[in-house]
């Protein structure tokens, strides 16, 4: 099969990282050429590490941020920090951030403040965005449409909407990028989008160490298993999955413009 990228996952997790070189060669042997490493869960420190493996391994690249789960901690001295560490080369996108109205880790008001200025960083320095959305699809495209989307555009990681939410979403301008989620047996909801989405909006990933595609759910997830659900997302996009490894792979290398 042709090489696939996975667009996001968190290798500096503590999670991947004590298996980091593991974790990367097992990767190389499922053929995955490219992965999009993101930071923003917990402190700076994780984007910092995360920016540092990218800059230790050319294939792969770092996104940074601060996640809704950790809203509060959005403030001005982290925003400037993450627009310090963005001026390495190997960051090619911001986030991730966006809007988490399950676990409410964020009061909503402190997500929304958060998210507007991701947007707003992401806009500054030409980047594109990467969008964490779980039960707050509406609201999350009313702030979009209200801050204006980066001129880079963006993707909604691992989404987890119906047919509605993502026609939504690529109105605006975003990629969809779909996880191992596809592959249950219970996400019908996302199964039916997933042929919605256009060619060239497209991407897949594997959100590692989390959400293992089946036959590894409950597993710890690494980027050697976004095979697995770029398979089962091609069956039911009702396309040959060499094809969709190369789709996929298009649209991660010009939204990321990865080299």
């Amino acid at each position: 099969m042709n090489s696939i990228i996975d667009t996001h996952c968190h290798l500096a997790d503590p999670k991947l990282y004590g298996d980091l070189d593991g974790v990367l060669q097992r990767a190389a042997d499922a053929g995955i050429d490219a992965i999009v490493s993101v930071g923003a869960i917990s402190s700076i420190e994780t984007d910092r590490r995360t920016v540092e493996i990218a800059e230790r391994h050319p294939h792969i690249y770092a996104a940074i941020g601060v996640h809704p789960h950790d809203a509060k901690e959005c403030d001005a001295d982290r925003i400037s920090a993450l627009r310090e560490l963005a001026q390495s080369k190997r960051v090619v996108a911001i986030g991730e951030s966006g809007l988490d109205f399950h676990y409410m880790h964020s009061p909503a008001e402190v997500q929304e403040a958060a998210l507007r200025r991701h947007l707003e960083l992401a806009s500054e320095l030409e980047l594109p965005i990467s969008i964490h959305c779980r039960n707050a699809e509406e609201r999350l495209a009313a702030i979009v449409r209200e801050v204006g989307m980066p001129s880079r555009g963006g993707v909604i990681h691992c989404f987890t909407g119906n047919t509605d939410a993502a026609r939504e979403f690529v109105t605006l301008g975003f990629h969809i990028s779909f996880s191992g989620i596809v592959t249950f047996r219970n996400a019908r909801e996302i199964q039916e989008a997933a042929p919605t989405v256009p060619d060239d909006r497209v991407m897949v990933e594997t959100d590692a160490p989390y959400l293992a595609p089946e036959p590894y759910r409950g597993k710890r997830n690494e980027p050697a298993y976004v095979r697995r659900t770029l398979e089962v997302l091609a069956k039911f996009r009702g396309i040959d999955a060499d094809r969709l490894a190369t789709i996929t792979s298009e649209n991660a290398r010009r939204l990321f413009r990865l080299a």
